[in-house]
C-alpha cells in the first residue's frame, strides 16, 4: 500500500496531514485503528478478569464515548485553525512559545512511551507464537512499521489503518465466538459462577466503577484533547465529515474493545490463572488454548494490526511535531521554513523515535510511571486548551501557570507522597468534587453550550459530594486525575476572567497555513497581553 501511494516528490503538508481532505471511510477507520492499540485490548481483558463482566463495559464504553465527545470540540478547532498540522502549533498562534512547547513536549514523551509499549506487546507476541525470541520480535515489529511509514508519513499511516481495522474487526467477530463455544458456551457461566466474588458478579459494582470506569473517563478525555495522534486525524479529515467520522469510530472502538475484553471474563469464569502471574498474558493464553492454527494466525494478525496502527500513528505524530513545532516555528526563520528540509526532519525523527522505542523496549522497562505522568499532564491541559479555542480572555500566563501548578499538585497525590489522614483527605476530596464538576461540564459544553454545561457541572459536583467525601482519596488514580482537572481549571479561570485584552481568533487562520505555500504572518505571535 505504501508503494502504491508513494510519490516521487513528497509534499511536507501531505506528509503531516494529507492535505486536510481525507474521506469518510479512511478517516473513520484510521481513528478507530489509532484508538485501539495492543495495550487497550490487553487492558480490557484484564479489566474483565479483575472486575467481571462490568470491567470491559467500563473500559470499552467510556473509551468509545470519549471519541464521541471529541467531535463538537473538533469542529470548533477546525473552524478556528483549518490548516493546522498540530495542536501545539495552534497554541503557539493563540498564546506563544511556552504553551506550544508544553503541549508538544508532552506528546513527544507520550508517543515514545506508546511506541515502547507497542513494541513490547509485539515482541512478546512474536516470542509466544513463533520460533523467534523477544528481541528479534521487537526488531521485526519496529522495522516493519518504520519501513511502511517512513516515506509517505501520515498518508501511509491512515491508508494502512484502513486495512488494519478491517483485519481487527473481522478477527474479533470470528475469534470471540469461537473461543466462547470452545470454552463451553453458555454453560461456562453456570459452572464457573463459584469463581467470582460478590463484586465481580455484580454488574453495577462500585469497585469496578471507582477503580476502572471513573478513572478511565477522566484519563481518556485528557488523552483525546491533548494527544497529537487524534489531533492529526482531526486536521486531516474533510471538515464536513468530522461528525460522521467520530460517530463511526465510537461504534467501532466500543465493539472491538468490549469484545476482546470478554476473553478476560471467560478466563475468570473458567478459573484460569494468567501465565507467570502476568495479566497481560490472558489474551494470548486464551487464544493459544482454544484456537486452532489457522485462527491463531488470525489472532496474530489482529494483535499486530492493533499495535502497528497505533505505532505508525505515533511515528507520524512525532514527525509532525518535529517538522512544524520544532523546525518550522522555532528553528527556521519566521516564514522561511523549507518544505524539503521539513521532510528530512520528519523522516529523521521517525528513525530516531523508533530507535528510542527499541532501546526502552529491549529492557522491558516499566513504563507505567511515564504513562501516568503523561496522562496527568494532558489532564492538566484539557481546560486551558479547550478554553483557548472559545474564550477570548485566556492568556499565555494563565495557561502556563495553571498547567504547572496542576501538575505539581497531581504528582504527590498520585504517588501517595502526602498522607491523606484526617482533614487533608477531606480537602483533596473537596477538590476532587470540583474536578467531577469540571469533567461533566466539559462533556456537556461541547454539545449543549455554556449555560447547560455550568448547570450540569454544578449539579454533578453537588450531587456527588455527599457520596464521595471522606473516602474518594483512597482511590489515588481517580483522585489525582480529578485534582489535575480542578486545579488547572480554577487557576486558569481566576487568572483570565479580568483580562481586558480579548484575542481575535481570526489571527490564527492568518498565522497558520500550508508550508508548501507559505503565508506571511501579518503580526507577531504574542500580541495578546
Amino acid at each position: 500500500m505504501s508503494a502504491l501511494i508513494g510519490k516521487k516528490n513528497e509534499n511536507a503538508d501531505g506528509y503531516m496531514t494529507a492535505g486536510n481532505k481525507i474521506g469518510f471511510g479512511v478517516s473513520a477507520a484510521s481513528m478507530t485503528a489509532t484508538w485501539i492499540w495492543a495495550s487497550s485490548m490487553y487492558a480490557s481483558a484484564t479489566s474483565g478478569y479483575t472486575y467481571g463482566i462490568s470491567g470491559p463495559i467500563h473500559y470499552g464504553l467510556w473509551g468509545a464515548l470519549m471519541i464521541l465527545f471529541i467531535y463538537p470540540f473538533g469542529r470548533r478547532i477546525r473552524k478556528v485553525a483549518p490548516k493546522a498540522h498540530t495542536l501545539a502549533e495552534v497554541m503557539r498562534a493563540r498564546h506563544g512559545k511556552s504553551s506550544q512547547l508544553m503541549l508538544a513536549g508532552s506528546n513527544v514523551v507520550g508517543s515514545v512511551v506508546s511506541l515502547t509499549s507497542n513494541f513490547i506487546a509485539g515482541g512478546a507476541l512474536v516470542a509466544l507464537l513463533s520460533p523467534f525470541n523477544f528481541q528479534q520480535g521487537i526488531v521485526a515489529v519496529a522495522a516493519g512499521v518504520l519501513l511502511y511509514t517512513l516515506w509517505s508519513g501520515f498518508r501511509a499511516s491512515v491508508l494502512t489503518d484502513f486495512a488494519q481495522v478491517v483485519a481487527m474487526l473481522g478477527a474479533v467477530v470470528i475469534i470471540v465466538p469461537v473461543v466462547f463455544f470452545a470454552a463451553g458456551g453458555p454453560g461456562m457461566f453456570e459452572a464457573g459462577a463459584a469463581n467470582l466474588t460478590a463484586e465481580q458478579a455484580n454488574f453495577f459494582s462500585s469497585e469496578a466503577f471507582l477503580n476502572q470506569g471513573a478513572p478511565y473517563i477522566a484519563a481518556v478525555l485528557a488523552y483525546a484533547i491533548g494527544n497529537q495522534t487524534i489531533a492529526q486525524r482531526l486536521f486531516a479529515v474533510r471538515e464536513d465529515l468530522i461528525k460522521k467520522t467520530f460517530i463511526t469510530a465510537t461504534v467501532g472502538y466500543g465493539a472491538t474493545v468490549i469484545g476482546i475484553g470478554m476473553l478476560g471474563v471467560m478466563a475468570l469464569y473458567l478459573g484460569i490463572s494468567p501465565a507467570d502471574g502476568d495479566l497481560n498474558n490472558l489474551v494470548p493464553q486464551m487464544a493459544t488454548t482454544y484456537l486452532g492454527p489457522i485462527l491463531l494466525g488470525v489472532f496474530f494478525i489482529m494483535i499486530l494490526g492493533s499495535l502497528s496502527s497505533t505505532a505508525d500513528s505515533d511515528l507520524s505524530a512525532l514527525s509532525a511535531i518535529m517538522m512544524a513545532d520544532v523546525y518550522g516555528q522555532n528553528i527556521a526563520r519566521k516564514g522561511k521554513a523549507n518544505p524539503k528540509t521539513m521532510l528530512l526532519v520528519g523522516r529523521i525523527s521517525m528513525v530516531v523515535a523508533t530507535a528510542a522505542g527499541l532501546y526502552f523496549a529491549s529492557g522491558r522497562m516499566n513504563i507505567l510511571d511515564l504513562l501516568v505522568f503523561v496522562g496527568a499532564l494532558w489532564g492538566a491541559l484539557v481546560f486551558p486548551v479547550l478554553a483557548s479555542f472559545y474564550w477570548k480572555k485566556v492568556t499565555n500566563k494563565a495557561f502556563t501557570i495553571s498547567v504547572l501548578v496542576a501538575l505539581a499538585v497531581f504528582i504527590p497525590v498520585r504517588f501517595s507522597w502526602i498522607p491523606m489522614d484526617g482533614a487533608v483527605g477531606y480537602v483533596f476530596d473537596a477538590v476532587s468534587v470540583v474536578g467531577i464538576g469540571v469533567v461533566l461540564g466539559l462533556m456537556s459544553f461541547g454539545f449543549f453550550g455554556l449555560r447547560p454545561a455550568l448547570i450540569v457541572g454544578a449539579a454533578g459536583a453537588a450531587l456527588s459530594a455527599p457520596f464521595v467525601m471522606g473516602f474518594l482519596h483512597d482511590y489515588e488514580v481517580l483522585t489525582g486525575s480529578l485534582v489535575a482537572y480542578a486545579v488547572s481549571t480554577v487557576i486558569c479561570f481566576l487568572m483570565s476572567f479580568r483580562n481586558k485584552n480579548e484575542f481575535d481568533f481570526a489571527l490564527i487562520k492568518q498565522r497558520i497555513g500550508d508550508y508548501d505555500e507559505r503565508p506571511v504572518d501579518p503580526a507577531p505571535a504574542t500580541v495578546q497581553a
